[in-house]
């Protein structure tokens, strides 16, 4: 039996999101293919109902990007969700920007405000070239989110830390967005006290948006042997609006495997 030689060409297209935190740590400019957009936000209300967004081309390729808007919601559990959405009214759809080069995206609203914000997020997503070369290669496409929100008539931030409870070891910090615009949580720090006062357990997590209404379930593992020594749990939430602040009464119970 002969057998004849077979080539297989394997393309693997990655779209590459830059996540919010790379968004909120660079305020101008964050892209991992040194290409930009500038603002990295758009807030639009009563007086500002649309706005600008620049996008930079640093590399020696010209780069072609499409563009969509989704409405930016989170599940029960503080998932973000996308649908997309005609809230939005954006152009252009599609362009090329070539090396060193700039381009603009107009973006505005055709919704009424509302008493609660509402949130989208445009995508400009760097469209992958065509490749010609055979074999097995990658192809790296970057999609970068740009927030954008409508906010409502009159603002209120407030945030509670709802009902923290520990169960074999891990414990559970929900926070709870009651008001009726986003807060980003920044940091939320737990730290364990023992029977002296003394600092049995300290940990940070890294924090999101949350939107309004959402409640986002925060949780951590805490080593057996040092669960068993901490009396109490301090939790501190630091937002970029307000800080929370909340405890919890360790019981032996609670740490048990």
């Amino acid at each position: 039996m002969n057998c004849l030689p077979i080539k297989i060409m394997l393309k693997i297209i990655i779209v590459v999101s830059l996540s919010l935190f790379c968004m909120m740590q660079l305020p101008l400019f964050c892209s991992g293919q040194d290409w930009g957009v500038s603002p990295i936000r758009l807030d639009f209300n009563t007086k500002v109902t649309s706005g600008i967004l620049t996008v930079s081309n640093g590399t020696p390729d010209k780069i072609s990007y499409q563009m969509k808007a989704f409405e930016w919601m989170q599940d029960a559990e503080g998932k973000d969700k996308y649908a997309e959405t005609a809230d939005i009214i954006f152009f252009p759809k599609m362009m090329v920007v070539e090396p060193g080069d700039k381009k603009i995206i107009r973006a505005g609203m055709k919704v009424p405000r509302a008493d609660r914000e509402k949130s989208y997020r445009l995508f400009i997503e760097e469209i992958p070239k065509p490749q010609k070369a055979e074999g097995a290669h990658i192809t790296f496409a970057i999609r970068f989110g740009v927030p954008i929100f409508f906010k409502p008539v009159k603002e209120e931030f407030k945030g509670i830390v709802d009902k923290v409870s520990m169960d074999k070891g891990v414990l559970t910090v929900p926070v709870k967005n009651i008001g009726n615009s986003h807060f980003v949580i920044q940091t939320i720090t737990v730290k364990g006290v023992g029977s002296n006062k003394e600092t049995v357990f300290s940990r940070g997590l890294p924090g999101w948006y949350l939107l309004n209404g959402v409640t986002r379930q925060y949780t951590t593992e805490i080593p057996g042997e040092l669960c068993t020594k901490i009396m109490k749990l301090e939790i501190d939430v630091k937002t970029d609006q307000f800080d929370l602040k909340d405890s919890l009464d360790v019981q032996r119970a609670m740490c048990l495997q």
